[in-house]
């Protein structure tokens, strides 16, 4: 005995079904990648630049740099520290 062969209505709207389940699937996904990237924006518009740091701060890493050249100068010149 064989199987039932589906009739071709049932078949249209089984894959008419799952066409649109798909593109629902694919739109709701396109809708949280658009607001991930919003997000993201923000969360780069809000952070802050390096020029915005204070004046403090930025003698802090200058003088953090200055200090690092000077242990690498050393290191070149072969001095132990």
């Amino acid at each position: 005995m064989s199987p039932p062969v589906p009739s071709v209505e049932y078949l249209l709207i089984l894959s008419s079904a799952a066409l649109i389940g798909v593109a629902m699937l694919g739109s709701l996904a396109a809708w949280s990648w658009a607001g991930w990237l919003k997000l993201k924006t923000r969360e780069l518009d809000a952070r802050p630049q390096a020029d915005d740091l204070p004046a403090i701060g930025q003698r802090i890493d200058l003088a953090d740099l200055k200090e690092r050249i000077r242990k690498l100068e050393a290191i070149a010149a072969g001095v132990d520290l």
